[in-house]
């Protein structure tokens, strides 16, 4: 039986931001041990290169220095050893980073995927990983607690208790970046859901409502665990989130989930209803949780295995992510957790959100997955302009192509039967989906047409009659400009400066040689600011031309703009009135389950 690789981390110095790390393997490679650290985190498609977070690294062999020697960006070749003495790698990693893909670590806690802290010895990736999670010297720190899924070393000395610091275990290095690490003084609420307990781990100052928000949880996970047929692939989950003044963000991992989110975000007691910032919330913990099934059990081909040390191009994102945010908000609806109107509100906003950029008709849904890596994740100032989500718009022919399911067989079929056919076939087989599969699922479901329309909507740009399919099954669908006064086409910031953060395709701002990074100064003559840029236009009237002054860099410029209508982007959704009886039925199948 091989040896297994012994980790060991170490939150050494807090206030630096600063992890120590050591790895040792019991039988380096003979011709020179390699060491490669990840370049990316699944679930987060760019290249974010946590090599560089390395501030220092060296190695050693029963006490002696070995020589160590970088060989690309994220990999170092240890000189050989005499065979059977343990190698060992020791090195600092700083965590700064406050996000879900990360590390970060201060006096107030610490956070780690194991892509961005744990090295992996080349040819020992299938071995048996013992990590030896210890905790803080400085006082500040003292009475941390650990949150993490990764197994403890049960039957091992030292191994770690629930919440505790010491000894866990992973089958292999893939199992051992797949469980995030929280340390901290956290507070913990749970609940249990088909006999696995779920965790909710909350990081940061708040005066959250815990039973709310586990009761509301608890429903979601039961509905979505329901909806794979009551498979529950983990044995513990945990929702760690981290609670800041301004943020929003997740990221999927094989039994639990990291989250960012405004600490005003969480419901607190006595709080009526499910107000917007919290629906925002439950759907953002829906949409990861689905990732249980879709994406990490359900995968493109493309992934697996995954190397972490280069790109990994597939065109089905809409699929993992698309339809997640699909279904993200759809579990909220039909978990009870929130009312229907509530949920057509969400598919109103999801709408509005894909109409008002005019990427989604220069690049379809395929091609944003596969330019991913260098386009979706590294977004700027035209991103409106050049590109479009496959999140947004792939839910979008998630919602269309269950529609035109549930219209095509009389509320037969619909797009539940292909994700628990997409689970049956490849989630619990561990077979990758490869890049043509979903179209021929689909044709097996719905037949030719239905099929050919798909491929015709992932790979083209045009828009698709959403309004006409949805009014098929009792839901009124009306498309409002966005504001009644003319339009600038153009964002601005809200506060401080009028500063142009984008400018969309053909607007006026366009038209008139605005830029992104302009900064207004005055309108007709008179001083406008972000706050009273809005009031300003309200004055005016479509068609008008006005004077604006900006500056660009340090140059002061003089633009004449021709103010346009708003584009009908405001969209509402409402339950239309006195339905047929079969039209009612298909309605409350599709929001009800």
């Amino acid at each position: 039986m091989s040896a297994p690789v012994r980790y060991r981390i170490l939150p050494s110095n807090p206030a630096a931001h600063l992890f120590r790390v050591m790895v040792e393997v019991a039988d380096p490679d003979p011709e020179g041990q390699v060491f490669t650290l990840p370049t990316w985190i699944p679930g987060s498609y760019m290249i974010r290169e946590f090599a560089r977070n390395i501030v220092s690294i060296r190695a050693e062999c029963d006490g002696e220095p070995v020589i160590l020697e970088k060989v690309d960006k994220c990999s170092w070749r240890a000189a050989p050893v005499t065979p059977r003495v343990g190698l060992l790698i020791d090195y600092e990693v700083y965590a700064w980073d406050l996000s879900v893909r990360a590390a970060h670590l201060d006096q107030t806690h610490g956070f780690f995927n194991g892509s961005s802290v744990f090295v992996c010895p080349q040819g020992r990736e299938d071995r048996v990983c013992l990590v030896y999670l210890e905790p803080p010297v400085d006082e500040s720190c003292q009475g941390w607690k650990v949150a993490t899924t990764l197994p403890t070393a049960r039957g091992l000395s030292g191994a770690a208790r629930l919440h505790g610091f010491g000894l866990y275990r992973a089958a292999n290095y893939d199992e051992l970046i797949d469980h995030p690490v929280e340390m901290g003084h956290h507070q913990v609420g749970h609940f249990e859901v088909a006999g696995v307990r779920h965790e909710v781990v909350l990081t940061g100052q708040h005066d959250c409502d815990l039973p709310r928000l586990t009761a509301d949880l608890a429903r979601i996970c039961e509905w979505q665990i329901g909806f794979f047929g009551g498979t529950v692939p983990m044995e513990r989950y945990l929702f760690l989130t981290l609670l800041v003044g301004d943020g929003y963000g997740g990221l999927e991992h094989r039994s639990s989930t990291a989250l960012i989110a405004s600490r005003n975000d969480l419901p607190f007691r006595g709080m009526k209803g499910v107000p917007e910032a919290y629906r925002g919330f439950l759907g953002l913990c829906s949409h990861e949780y689905f990732h249980t099934w879709n994406v990490k059990r359900i995968q493109p081909q493309a992934f697996q295995p995954y190397d972490l040390a280069r790109e990994a191009y597939t065109r089905l994102l809409w699929v993992f992510e698309g339809f997640t945010s699909y279904y993200d908000d759809l579990a909220l609806v039909r978990s009870g957790v929130i009312g229907v109107q509530d949920y057509l509100d969400l598919v109103a906003k999801n709408i509005g959100a894909v109409m008002k950029g005019s990427g989604r008709l220069k690049q379809s849904v395929a091609e944003s997955s596969f330019d991913a890596w260098i386009k979706y994740y590294r977004q700027d100032e035209n991103a409106p302009n050049a590109i479009v989500s496959y999140y947004t718009k792939g839910a979008l022919i998630a919602l269309a192509l269950d529609l035109q399911l549930r219209l095509g067989s009389a509320g037969v079929v619909s797009l539940d039967d292909l994700m628990r056919l997409l689970w049956r076939e490849f989630g619990e087989t561990g077979r990758g989906v490869a890049e043509g599969e979903v179209f021929q699922l689909v044709e097996r479901l719905g037949g030719a047409k239905i099929a050919h329309w798909l491929e015709r909507a992932v790979s083209g740009t045009e828009d698709f009659p959403l309004g006409r399919w949805l009014s098929r099954i009792g839901v009124s669908y009306l498309a409002e400009p966005e504001s009644v006064g003319p339009w600038l086409g153009a964002k601005v910031a809200a506060q401080g400066d009028a500063k142009l953060i984008q400018v969309f395709d053909g607007g006026p701002a366009q038209e008139a040689g605005l830029s992104a990074g302009d900064v207004l100064v005055a309108l007709d003559g008179l001083k406008v600011s972000g706050t009273s840029l809005a009031g300003s236009l309200e004055r005016r009237r479509v068609g008008e031309r006005v004077t604006i002054h900006a500056f660009r860099r340090d140059e002061l410029m003089r633009f004449t703009v021709e103010l346009a209508p708003a584009p009908s982007n405001r969209i509402t959704l409402g339950l239309a009135k006195r339905p047929s009886e079969d039209v009612r039925a298909l309605r409350q199948a599709w929001v009800g389950g």
